[in-house]
């Protein structure tokens, strides 16, 4: 069953109405016809079954059938600052953190990071594109919200942001000492925040900064993952220890 996110405003009652860019792919791409099914979500954890009314050049009017909260979001709220990668990797871990659960996804800039984003066009360029692709995700993963990646930030902007009960996690490739499976035994809290590299790493002073603000600094174990794959192996073992990943 195709799925579609709508706002609140489009509920009323029990009709929804679609348009934009959603309209132009049920009628034109997907073709779909009157009287067939489609899933629908709030982007608040609620699901409805609809069936399609009608459909003109304006907007497609959808009966709610039945209602349901979402099943697609985890107990646990974990957020991901990324430093940022090199390419079109950003694309790759948007696109897998949806998929695994997390609830937002923070470009972060450091002081390894080859990418250097300073002109506010291309930001906003790159940002409505990790939103959509965050979008897409949510959808084929059948997610209750759409993950935000809507702003870039400091590592010293994104320390500020840290909540006093919240999980802090600093991924770094010289700890010897402290595992991220120790870190996590006996955490019970609701709010994760892993903080992961760029290609060179983190230096030495923003460990330090991190450290500062209660992070604590963990390492994945003896091999050296990637920065694009350093955050999906993280956000998969926080789920599957903290979530509810492997779980029904």
């Amino acid at each position: 069953m195709h799925r579609f996110f709508v706002d609140r405003s489009q509920i009323s009652g029990e009709v929804v109405t679609i348009s934009g860019e959603d309209l132009k792919h049920i009628k034109n791409v997907l073709r779909l016809k009157e009287g067939e099914e489609v899933s629908i979500c709030d982007g608040e954890e609620n699901d409805y079954v609809a069936v399609i009314e009608s459909i003109d050049s304006q907007e497609v009017l959808l009966s709610i059938v039945e209602s349901f909260k979402s099943k697609g979001e985890a107990p646990i709220k974990l957020k991901l600052y990324q430093g940022l990668p090199k390419g079109d990797k950003m694309e790759l871990i948007v696109q897998k953190c949806t998929e695994l659960g997390v609830s937002e996804i923070v470009p972060m800039a450091t002081k390894r990071a080859v990418v250097k984003l300073s002109d506010e066009k291309k930001i906003a360029k790159k940002l409505e594109r990790w939103q959509k692709i965050a979008e897409e995700a949510a959808k084929q993963s059948k997610r209750g919200r759409i993950p935000l990646v809507d702003r870039l930030v400091t590592l010293k902007e994104a320390v500020s942001e840290l909540g006093e009960d919240e999980l802090a996690l600093m991924l770094y490739e010289s700890e010897r000492e402290n595992s991220l499976k120790k870190a996590l035994r006996g955490y019970d809290g609701k709010n994760v925040s892993v903080f992961v590299g760029p290609e060179g790493g983190f230096e030495e002073s923003e460990a330090e900064m991190l450290k500062a603000a209660g992070a604590k600094v963990v390492s994945l174990g003896n091999r050296i993952l990637r920065t694009e794959t350093a955050g999906l192996a993280a956000s998969a073992v926080i789920m599957y220890e903290l979530g509810d990943l492997g779980d029904i």
